[in-house]
């Protein structure tokens, strides 16, 4: 078994903005006393926070999980509290640049909505995420605004040419991230690498967008076995198979 189980949050662990449920949280806390976990997000500090750490047990084995905000651009991990060792954001003159690209992106393509639920557009510092329907928006209105991402691609060709000296991924159910190159999950499975003192090939991350294009890829293109699942009861399956496993050892 690997020295290390690596997942995305969104789509993964929970649903999309959500907190993880009661079920995913006991097998968290189980994974977490038997092996190294981390979690590696678009998200902000804020949606760790909410989703899956106000869900867990609060003691001695949250020394076993390092949490990675904004594909691994900020860096947590806990001695007595949760401490963070770094965090690379955008200059202001960048944020700008990003932002102002997003709205013409979102004016050219087919990702204008009549009705949005909160900010569109978010600062994450080191990451400019868009929200098609909003950050709080209904987890069923995202789910069938772009299911096959289609409507996303059309934006990401935009943005490509509009700031090639930047990354654009797809995520969670209605996001588009935007980041420095070389800032993605495979930039966060190296920290893990470096911070850690793992190698690569002793990780497995588990995510849903585990595809060209989609914002989970990088991690497998890192090198780090890969296991792409449709949905968080499917990761509870795959937790479920890892314990047994760490078990039998």
């Amino acid at each position: 078994m690997k020295k290390l189980i690596v997942f995305d949050l969104d789509g993964t662990l929970a649903e999309s903005k959500s907190s993880i449920d009661g079920e995913m949280a006991k097998l968290l806390d189980a994974l977490i006393c038997t092996v190294r976990v981390s979690v590696i997000s678009g998200g902000a500090w804020l949606q760790f926070e909410k989703q899956v750490l106000a869900h867990l047990s609060h003691d001695e084995r949250l020394k076993n999980l390092s949490l990675l905000p904004t594909c691994g651009t900020k860096f947590y991990k806990y001695t007595s509290k949760w401490e963070l060792l770094y965090s690379e954001d955008f200059t202001d003159a960048e944020k700008q640049k990003i932002i102002g690209s997003l709205k013409k992106a979102m004016e050219s393509s087919d990702c204008k909505v009549e009705k949005v639920w909160g900010e569109v557009i978010e600062d994450r510092g080191s990451q400019i995420t868009f929200s098609a329907l909003g950050q709080q928006a209904p987890l069923e209105e995202k789910k069938k605004w772009d299911p096959d991402f289609t409507k996303r691609q059309k934006m990401k060709a935009v943005l490509d040419k509009l700031i090639p000296e930047f990354s654009v991924r797809l995520g969670g159910a209605t996001s588009v991230d935007v980041t420095k190159h070389g800032i993605d999950k495979a930039y966060g499975i190296r920290k893990l690498r470096d911070v850690l003192g793992i190698p690569i090939s002793e990780m497995i991350f588990i995510g849903d967008a585990v595809f060209p294009g989609g914002n989970d890829y990088p991690a497998k293109e890192a090198g780090a076995l890969s296991i792409e699942v449709k949905d968080p009861h499917e990761t509870k399956r795959v937790i479920e198979t890892i314990i047994a496993c760490l078990e039998e050892n």
